[in-house]
């Protein structure tokens, strides 16, 4: 029973602290576009990758 005396009060504290943490963070704006970065994914920035002369295709076709 003496434990309760303990516990509660840190429970309370870190319920507080992730609720501060959350307001925070609502806040500084970080839920505003949340649906950015799901379709960033889908744009290629990156420059095409080009063969380069000195592989040998030869061994993708089929031997006849």
């Amino acid at each position: 029973m003496g434990d309760f005396f303990y516990l509660i009060p840190v429970s309370i504290a870190l319920g507080a602290v992730g609720l501060g943490v959350f307001l925070w963070s609502l806040r500084a704006s970080q839920y505003e576009d949340l649906d950015g970065a799901a379709e960033r994914i889908l744009f290629d920035d990156d420059a095409p990758v080009v063969p380069s002369k000195g592989l040998d295709d030869e061994d993708d076709k089929p031997e006849s």
